[in-house]
């Protein structure tokens, strides 16, 4: 059918691209929110995406967006990996019992810098590391082995460690009507009609697109 649109909730393997699964079908864990048609690319195990969610047993959420491009061996680090720092040492003593616990109190509270945030349409690359509390805006481009330490805008890329940007990938009028616009919310039958204009650079092909 022409105007037919992949299944969001289709599980893996998707038979189009068998390295690829849209992972919101596979991940569990309450605390992550996965957007439609997110997918993550992996050529061993595309549905083990959330063994890369690591330290994850704090009250922190991982929310993602729609329509991401989540590479190879990308790791979210949450906000469990912390530890105390206003103490002489950072070791945390409690956790391994045989009378070390009796300062499991000293261990409670530990930081945290909030929920990590990723937009819609958003291309993180291969293993590129991001660090909890972080949000990267909506068409965002991440690059391969970077670590993401700080917030990155809208439609920029970044790169490194830490990250820096490097340029944006449209003019701030252009991100402007993007941001507007919102492709990533249109009913997926308007965004199968206009797959052409949404990957092409036309602003006002897209703004007029029905």
């Amino acid at each position: 059918m022409e105007n037919s649109s992949p299944n969001p909730n289709q599980t893996y393997p998707i038979a189009a691209h068998q390295r690829v699964c849209f992972i919101k079908n596979v991940v569990k864990a309450p605390n992550i929110t996965i957007g439609d048609y997110t997918y993550y690319d992996d050529p061993i195990e595309p549905e083990g995406f959330e063994r890369n969610v690591l330290y994850n047993f704090g009250d922190d959420k991982l929310i993602i967006g729609k329509f991401c491009s989540i590479a190879t061996n990308v790791k979210f680090i949450m906000s469990g990996a912390n530890h105390k720092l206003d103490g002489i040492s950072t070791y945390p003593f409690p956790i391994f019992g045989h009378g070390w616990d009796k300062a499991m109190d000293k261990i409670m509270n530990l930081p945290s810098k909030g929920d990590t945030i990723i937009g819609n349409d958003v291309w993180l690359g291969y293993e590129s590391v991001i660090m909890p509390g972080v949000k990267i805006g909506h068409g965002a481009i991440i690059a391969a082995k970077s670590v993401v330490t700080s917030d990155i805008p809208d439609f920029a890329i970044a790169g490194g460690n830490p990250a820096r940007i490097i340029k944006q990938r449209f003019s701030d009028s252009v991100i402007a009507q993007l941001l507007e616009i919102k492709w990533w919310d249109w009913e997926i039958e308007k965004i199968t009609r206009n797959i052409d204009k949404i990957m092409e650079g036309d602003i006002s092909a897209l703004r007029d697109a029905k």
